[in-house]
C-alpha cells in the first residue's frame, strides 16, 4: 500500500492520551506514545494505518505555528506600528488568527499577517500592502474590471472563452542539494476536459512524462540522478472557454442520478453534524437546485476566508469548517460538495490554477449535477470574495458558474498520481503547485522552489 493512503483512515481517531498530549502541544510526547502503539501486535490495524498517518502530521505542525505572541505582534507591527494588542486579541477571538499550543503555550500562524492583509482592506491599507488576483482585490481594480467585463460578455451573449499560456518550475533548494542524488518531481498540468480543449505542451525540461489526459490528478513526471541543481518546467497553452447558467431561471427537474453521491474518508464524511446540518438548510425544499442555492448562500453570506496551514495537517477538513466558519478556497469547496453529496446532489472536485492576464494562484471550486442541465460549478471562495467587495451581482454569478480564467489539472479529491510518489506527498490530497521526493523521503513545500506565471491570456 502507498503510505499516502494511510491518511484515508484518519477518522479512526488517536487514543486519548495521544490526543491529550498533541492538543497540549506536548508533540514529543504524543510520538512518543505512538510508536509505542506502533510497536505493539495488539494495535488494529485501521488504528495503525491512523497513527502512522498522525505521527507524520504532528512531526511537521509545529512548522505552520512559528510565532509567539511576542512575535506575532511584531511580525504585524513592521507594517502598521501603531497595531494594538486588544486588535490582536481581537482577531485572534475571531478566529481570523489561527494557533494551537507548543508545551501549553499559543503559538501563532505563519501566514496570519498574509490573511488580514487578504481579508481586511482597511488592514492592508495600513500595512501599505496590495494584494493581487480577483479573490484578493478590493472593490476596485485591475483584476476585479476585468472579471465584470467578462461577466457581462458571458451573460450577454452566453460565454466566454481564453487561450492562455502559462508556464511552472520546481527547483529543490541548493542547501539540499547533493550531486548524484536522485529526483521524483511532478507537476501540475492541464487535465481534458469538456471547458479546457486544445491543450499544447510547448516546452518540457528533457526527460518528462506526461500523464494521459483523463488522469485524475494529471502530472507531468521526472525521475533523474541529477549532478548539477536545475530546474524542471513545463510551458503549455490551452483554451478554455465558459458557458453561463442563469440559475436564478432554472428549475431542478426529473430523476437525479446517484454517482458522485458517495462518503470518501477522511474528509468527506456524514457525520451526525453534517447530516443535521444539511437537513436544517434544506428543510421544506424538494428541488436539488435550491438545496444546492442554500448551501451556497450559507458558505459565503456566513463563512470568512483565512489562509490555512498544510492540508498535510488538516483533520476532518468539511466538519471543521462547518463548525469553525472559517477557511481557504478548498477547505470551502469541500464543505459544499460534502453538504451537497449529502442531501443526494451529485458534486465533484475541481482544482488547479487561477489564470488571470497578471496573476496566477492555487485554486479549488466544485462541479455538481443536477437534472436535466447537468454539471453546474460552484466557486465558494469567489462567492465569499464578492461579499468582502460588496458585489452581490458576482457572488450570485459564482453559483452556477465560474470564470474562463481557469486551469484545471485535478479532476478529483485525494486521487493518486499515474506516477505515485514513494515517499509522503507534499500535500496528500491535492495538486496545484507540484511535488519533489528524493530516495528517502518526500520532500516539504518549503524544500523546493516553485513559480508560475501567466505569459498569455489572449480573449477569444
Amino acid at each position: 500500500m502507498n503510505i499516502n493512503e494511510n491518511f484515508r483512515y484518519l477518522h479512526m481517531g488517536l487514543p486519548e492520551d495521544i490526543l491529550r498530549r498533541k492538543l497540549g502541544g506536548d508533540f514529543e510526547g504524543a510520538v512518543r506514545l505512538i510508536d509505542r502503539r506502533l510497536q505493539s501486535p495488539e494495535t488494529p490495524e485501521a488504528l495503525r494505518r491512523c497513527l502512522t498517518a498522525e505521527r507524520e502530521m504532528i512531526l511537521r505542525l509545529p512548522g505552520d505555528y512559528p510565532f509567539t505572541r511576542e512575535q506575532a505582534l511584531a511580525r504585524a507591527r513592521e507594517k502598521i506600528p501603531d497595531f494594538t494588542e486588544e486588535e490582536f486579541d481581537e482577531r485572534v477571538d475571531s478566529g481570523k488568527i489561527g494557533w494551537i499550543y507548543q508545551k501549553g503555550e499559543m503559538r501563532f500562524f505563519d501566514r496570519f499577517f498574509e490573511t488580514l492583509c487578504k481579508t481586511e482592506p482597511g488592514f492592508a491599507e495600513r500595512a501599505g500592502v496590495v494584494m493581487r488576483g480577483v479573490e484578493s482585490a478590493g472593490k476596485e481594480s485591475y483584476e476585479t474590471g476585468e472579471l465584470k467585463r467578462c461577466i457581462r460578455k458571458m451573460k450577454g451573449e452566453g460565454g466566454a472563452g481564453r487561450r492562455i499560456c502559462v508556464q511552472a518550475s520546481l527547483r529543490i533548494k541548493d542547501e539540499l542539494f547533493v550531486p548524484g542524488m536522485k529526483i521524483r518531481a511532478h507537476l501540475p498540468v492541464p487535465a481534458e476536459c469538456p471547458e479546457q480543449t486544445e491543450i499544447t505542451f510547448e516546452e518540457l525540461t528533457p526527460g518528462g512524462r506526461i500523464a494521459p489526459g483523463d488522469a485524475l490528478q494529471r502530472t507531468v513526471f521526472w525521475e533523474e540522478e541529477m549532478q548539477e541543481n536545475h530546474a524542471f518546467t513545463v510551458r503549455y497553452s490551452y483554451v478554455r472557454r465558459a458557458a453561463y447558467q442563469d440559475t436564478e431561471q432554472m428549475k431542478g427537474e426529473g430523476p437525479q442520478p446517484d454517482f458522485y453521491t458517495q462518503e470518501e474518508a477522511p474528509h468527506i464524511l456524514f457525520t451526525p453534524y453534517i447530516r443535521e446540518l444539511a437537513a436544517r438548510l434544506t428543510e421544506r425544499e424538494t428541488d436539488p437546485l435550491e438545496k444546492a442555492r442554500r448551501f451556497y448562500d450559507f458558505i459565503t453570506l456566513h463563512m470568512t476566508y483565512t489562509y490555512m496551514p498544510s492540508y498535510f495537517s488538516l483533520e476532518n477538513i468539511a466538519e471543521n469548517c462547518a463548525r469553525s466558519f472559517t477557511g481557504d478556497c478548498g477547505v470551502f469547496a469541500l464543505l459544499f460538495l460534502t453538504l451537497c453529496r449529502c442531501a443526494g446532489i451529485p458534486a465533484r472536485w475541481q482544482s488547479g490554477l487561477t489564470a488571470e492576464p497578471d496573476f496566477c494562484g492555487a485554486h479549488d471550486w466544485v462541479q455538481f449535477y443536477v437534472a436535466p442541465y447537468g454539471w453546474l460549478y460552484a466557486d465558494t471562495s469567489y462567492g465569499i470574495a464578492a461579499v468582502r467587495a460588496g458585489d452581490e451581482e458576482r457572488r450570485k454569478f459564482y453559483f452556477g458558474n465560474i470564470d474562463p480564467f481557469r486551469m484545471t489539472a485535478n479532476q478529483a479529491f485525494q486521487a493518486p498520481f499515474t506516477v505515485e510518489k514513494q515517499h509522503w506527498r507534499a500535500d496528500p490530497y491535492d495538486n496545484q503547485v507540484g511535488e519533489m521526493e528524493t530516495e528517502e523521503r518526500g520532500l516539504r513545500y518549503e524544500e523546493f522552489e516553485r513559480s508560475k506565471q501567466v505569459l498569455a491570456c489572449q480573449e477569444l
